[in-house]
């Protein structure tokens, strides 16, 4: 799968290839930050920049319109509505044990480059959370760029042993 994105990408200028597979939820700046870097031979500098970029575009996306898509869901009757508002309390109920690590928790949530961690599940946490934009905006970013400075070490590291 992750091939099939990169190929993709491929016809597009190195920049917005990096930017663009940066704002995937499969890759996001993990795949985008080496790829650009190693096979679309971006300079360092560059390839971080454009990653963090790319990656910065959803969760501002989810943070703007998921309480839309909530208000709007939980207005609807039906199965999926109720399903939805559902999953929504699991989660918060899931979530509440780390509020006490407040925003600076979502920033390293964040800054861990593992599946599953990231700008778009930082998003989803914060909406989740019901922390508004404003706060949460600064420690998603925070953490993509510690995400990021991790995959640019490991990338430099890689590359000078092989």
């Amino acid at each position: 799968m992750l091939q099939s994105l990169v190929n993709f990408f491929s016809d597009f200028p190195p920049e917005l290839a990096t930017f663009f597979l940066a704002m995937t939820p499969v890759g996001e700046l993990r795949l985008a930050l080496p790829v650009g870097i190693t096979l679309y031979h971006l300079p360092i500098w560059e390839a971080f920049i454009w990653a963090i970029f790319g990656n910065m575009i959803p969760p501002i996306i989810i943070l703007l319109f998921a309480g839309k898509f909530h208000n709007w869901v939980e207005k609807k009757s039906g199965y999926f509505a109720k399903r939805w508002i559902q999953q929504l309390r699991r989660a918060q109920e899931a979530f509440k044990k780390y509020e006490k690590y407040g925003l600076l928790g979502l920033m390293l949530f964040v800054g861990i480059p593992l599946p599953m961690t990231g700008a778009f599940t930082g998003a989803l946490v914060a909406f989740v959370l019901g922390v508004p934009l404003k706060k949460s905006l600064p420690y998603i970013f925070g953490g993509v760029f510690i995400s990021a400075t991790i995959v640019l070490l490991i990338t430099i590291g890689a590359i000078k042993i092989f």
